[in-house]
């Protein structure tokens, strides 16, 4: 488990022993990454966190804030893209990160690696001014922030995704690029109901609802929000873009599908009465030379493939001036 960091304006010092964390002056930050039920457990007997919380982040529930009384509770989740061989075998991975703060101190606890929290943690180790010279809603504000920059990142490659996608739907109508579609579908679909609740967690934030909220924090938690309804936005758009996609693959292989009926239409029409003449004169009458004059005459034969040969060209050249084929 990784130990405690005390910050004040001036100062960053690490603690093993978390009790004395607690009681050091200035902000105190315990991380957790990882963890186990015990370790989740110890945290929670030192801040005094409530059994519930701890088990909506083992549970890996949906985004939510919570008031508690001596501290505020809010759950986020990473989301990284699980890439497979093809684009159809992506999908997205969700870990939560609970995170608590009171009125001089911050836990994150997160049953994951949680690099997002791990990159804030670094900047206060660096001595960051604006994490110094703040308090623990700041840190919260932060660990918040990176981890929607990153839901940003996860977007651009779901774009890069869907303009392959439109590229390979106008080239051709392969199976595997309608699997590609739903896959991109499914993780829009599944980012949504990850970026949504997450809209509602950080807009309670951004109003100043929670006690340990200090004013000046707001606008940042505002701004958080405003990248938040940007995602959802751009979620939107992609699953319509995604859905056009789809759209236009569909009408390209019924297009095709018209094509190849409409060229077998037209080869079943022009065998249609070469059809009638052959069975015409392959009936076996008795005396078939005699009510049949032309099956005696020694030109027949050239002369009916001559004739049927002509019909099919007749219609061939009318069904090309009808731009049927």
């Amino acid at each position: 488990m990784t130990g405690a960091l005390v910050y004040a304006a001036e100062t960053v010092t690490e603690y093993d022993d978390l009790v004395a964390a607690r009681d050091a002056e200035g902000t105190t930050w315990v991380h957790v990454p990882e963890a186990s039920r015990d370790e989740m457990g110890r945290v929670a007997d030192v801040f005094d966190l409530h059994p519930l919380a701890i088990e909506d982040v083992r549970n890996n529930v949906r985004p939510k804030t919570e008031e508690y009384g001596e501290y505020t509770f809010v759950v986020v989740k990473t989301a990284t893209l699980q890439r497979g061989e093809t684009t159809f075998e992506e999908e997205i991975l969700d870990e939560a990160i609970g995170i608590f703060f009171g009125d001089d101190w911050v836990v994150t606890l997160a049953v994951g690696q949680a690099e997002a929290v791990d990159r804030v943690r670094r900047a206060v180790e660096s001595g960051d001014e604006r994490l110094l010279h703040r308090g623990p809603d700041f840190t919260a504000y932060r660990v918040i922030d990176v981890v929607v920059d990153e839901y940003f990142d996860l977007l651009d490659t779901i774009e890069d995704d869907i303009e392959t996608i439109e590229e390979a739907v106008l080239e051709s109508t392969d199976r595997d690029t309608l699997s590609e579609i739903n896959s991109v579908r499914r993780e829009l679909l599944s980012f949504r109901k990850l970026a949504w609740p997450t809209r509602e967690a950080v807009g309670v934030l951004a109003r100043g609802d929670p006690v340990y909220i200090q004013e000046s924090t707001e606008k940042y938690y505002r701004d958080v929000y405003d990248h938040l309804v940007q995602l959802v936005d751009l979620t939107e758009t992609y699953r319509d873009l995604a859905s056009g996609a789809r759209d236009i693959y569909l009408n390209a292989l019924s297009q095709s599908t018209n094509e190849v009926m409409k060229v077998l239409t037209v080869v079943a029409t022009i065998f249609i009465p070469l059809t009638f003449v052959v069975g015409v004169y392959g009936m076996n009458f008795a005396d078939s030379a005699y009510n049949m004059p032309e099956l005696g005459w020694t030109y027949a034969y050239p002369a009916v493939m001559i004739g049927m040969f002509a019909v099919a060209l007749v219609m061939l050249r009318y069904f090309r001036r009808q731009a049927y084929i």
